[in-house]
């Protein structure tokens, strides 16, 4: 690839990286005599459709941009390499060593470099953040912040670079999003394929806490997802309190945008770490009904995400498949409504009917309500308009209500093998034994929400 001309204009210098059908390079633009950066990607084998939707929209955002510390868009075009069809995205070239090379490198970070770090970045996220729509990076990482050499008192120019995996809440609101982003450096909500600003605050947090212990934050030992990092450096209790801050599992306990970021670093507070939010989540669809002795919590049904599948019939074939599933399904409803011995059994039919004949679970069309009342708590399952209620709890056995964040859990197959599985957000129920209460499609924050409810139903008078 070297010295071959892209489009004519854009020589090849060199190689910069090279992932699953992407290629980065160096180049000279022999029209203006600057060098830039070309992104190549190329269909082939390894090639997946969303592969080039982020990277369609790595062009679109970049080019509605302007601001001095992120790369400017140049160009876009087709390409054809070693006969692969591809597209290539053309943008300035930076001439700046990134935080993790200068960390390999041997330059260590004061304190006072650190907060001149934290301030630039914060600065370029409320940039980008009050777009409109927002923009999330959703990537932030030592390898993807550029740093020039020091000047002066200066701490030197930063640069916010790798806009691959950048995400607009537009985007989000219209339909699937694909979990990206660097382990490590991703908030619990980010696995869950939720992206708001706060989730660059996280991102940008775990970056600071890399550069001052010198250890991936995924290295270090973690309390209740909260990354431990203050027995292995010694700071500022006001600085380490922020870090923390920055990087706190929950969102509805972590700074949620860049200009409070900003403001609680030049002017430090003191927080409650124990505080709670007392109202609901925001852009949640759980509604809430509170009568004068008892709360009903109702949650809708998960908004679905049909994804592209294979078929195995033909048009006729489905066709009479669905006919069937529905002369069927009103017989279903029926014999499930004949008695609570059977229930599971034609639940468990229902479901794997309707998973095999669209693909869509049944819990997508399932809601949950949780009633509570002055001397006992139960829910409710609602399939078509059937509703299967759970055992009650009395309060006078309930002994504590715990909330555990979704996490994911490593599983050892074999000597080489592991299996990594995300457990999802629940809530404990401590009533001489453990009952566990989850909803697969709720967030962290509308989980642990819905645990602030409960312990508030749980500290009332019930005489």
């Amino acid at each position: 690839m070297k010295n071959k001309a892209l489009k004519g204009r854009y020589f090849i210098q060199k190689q910069l990286g090279k992932n699953a059908g992407r290629r980065t390079f160096l180049a000279e633009d022999v029209q203006t005599k600057q060098l830039v950066v070309v992104k190549i990607l190329l269909l082939g084998v390894d090639f997946q459709w969303e592969d080039l939707k982020l990277f369609e929209r790595e062009a679109q955002t970049l080019q509605m941009l302007s601001h001095p510390a992120i790369p400017r868009y140049l160009d876009y075009f087709d390409v054809e390499i070693d006969e692969r069809k591809g597209f290539a995205l053309v943008q300035s070239y930076i001439p700046a060593k990134s935080l993790e090379q200068w960390l390999e490198s041997g330059r260590s970070f004061s304190e006072v470099e650190l907060k001149q770090l934290a301030e630039s970045l914060l600065k370029i996220l409320q940039y980008l953040h009050t777009q409109q729509p927002p923009v999330i990076h959703r990537d932030i990482k030592p390898s993807n912040i550029l740093l020039e050499n020091r000047s002066g008192n200066s701490i030197g120019q930063i640069y916010l670079v790798d806009f691959g995996s950048v995400h607009t809440l537009a985007a989000q609101k219209g339909g699937t999003i694909t979990v990206v982003g660097t382990y490590g450096y991703m908030p619990p909500e980010q696995f869950g394929e939720r992206t708001v600003p706060a989730t660059d605050l996280y991102s940008l947090g775990a970056t600071l806490i890399y550069l001052v212990t010198g250890q991936h934050p995924a290295e270090l030992s973690q309390d209740n997802l909260q990354i431990q990092f203050e027995s292995v450096v010694n700071l500022n209790p006001a600085l380490s309190d922020w870090l923390q801050w920055m990087t706190e599992p929950s969102l509805n306990r972590r700074l949620t945008s860049a200009e409070e970021a900003l403001k609680a670093l030049k002017h430090p507070r003191k927080r409650t770490k124990n505080a709670i939010a007392e109202s609901k989540v925001f852009g949640s669809r759980i509604k809430v009904k509170k009568e004068k002795e008892t709360v009903e919590i109702l949650i809708p049904p998960g908004q679905l995400r049909i994804k592209t599948i294979t078929r195995v019939f033909d048009q006729k074939m489905e066709a009479m498949l669905w006919i069937g599933l529905i002369m069927v399904l009103p017989f279903l409803i029926t014999a499930i409504q004949l008695g609570n011995i059977l229930n599971g059994v034609f639940l468990g039919l229902l479901e794997l009917l309707i998973i095999y004949f669209s693909g869509i679970p049944a819990l997508f069309l399932r809601r949950v309500r949780v009633h509570l009342e002055p001397q006992k708590i139960y829910w409710t399952y609602e399939w078509f308009g059937y509703k299967h209620y759970c055992n009650s709890i009395f309060k006078k056995n309930i002994s504590k209500i715990v909330y555990q964040p979704g996490y994911f859990n490593t599983i050892k197959v074999n000597k080489c093998e592991t299996k990594t599985k995300f457990v999802s957000p629940q809530i404990v129920i401590f009533a001489g034994r453990q009952i566990k209460f989850y909803v697969n499609h709720l967030t962290d924050p509308e989980m642990e929400w819905i645990a602030n409810e409960l312990n508030a139903w749980l500290k009332t008078n019930s005489d």
